[in-house]
This record gives structure tokens, sequence and C-alpha cells, in this order.
């Protein structure tokens, strides 16, 4: 099977603390997962097989974030958005996080290539 690979994409216009970073990518992981177990059991078996390999990227704002997600849904690429409880930093309701398989990497890599490294 072709490499696979997850991705979570980080909103880094909140000025989130590291913790709670981290803790909204680890949302976005475990629910773009479940998303991709759904889809195609085999593809997350090739990915925990193969060292569950994660790339974290970053957008500046929301509306960014939400037409990744877009994209994604419509190409039927697991994924998962991750909206904050509030109860911490943050209003409720607030988009943090977006969580993109594990999936084949050359799909992934078609709607996500220009973004940066978080």
């Amino acid at each position: 099977m072709e490499e696979v690979k997850q991705v979570i994409i980080m909103r880094k216009d909140l000025g989130m603390s590291l913790g709670k970073t981290v803790s909204q990518g680890a949302h976005a992981s475990v629910l773009s997962y479940m998303e991709a177990l759904r889809a195609d059991r085999k593809v997350v078996e090739a990915w925990l097989s193969s060292g569950q390999k994660k790339i974290v990227l970053k957008v500046d704002d929301e509306k960014t974030l939400n037409r990744l997600y877009e994209a994604f849904k419509y190409k039927n690429i697991p994924c998962a958005i991750v909206n904050d409880a509030g109860l911490t930093q943050l209003p409720s309701g607030t988009t943090t996080a977006l969580g993109i398989g594990p999936w084949r990497s050359d799909e992934i890599n078609l709607l996500t290539g220009a973004l940066k490294l978080l």
C-alpha cells in the first residue's frame, strides 16, 4: 500500500498556550482517526503498522481551516473539525483544529501541500 499519514492543522491566530494547542491537536487526531476507521479500516491498519506518521501544519484563520475541511469532505477524505468546549482559554464553539486521516498521503498532499509546518 502507498504511504499513509495523518495531518493535523492548527489555527495560529488564537494565541493558544502550548498545552491548549497540544490538547486541541490530540482531539483532532482522535476524531479523524475514528472517521478514517469508518471509511476504510485497511488504510488505518496500514497506518498503524507503519509507524503512525503524523504531520502538524498551521493556518492563519478560521476561514482557511473551514475551507480545507469542506474540501476534504467533498473529496471523501476522512476528517474532523474541532470546536472548543469553552472551559478554559477560548469561547465555547471556537474552531481550533482540523484532523485529516489517517489516509493516503498523495490525496492529502493535494490540499495541504502549500501549508507550513507548525
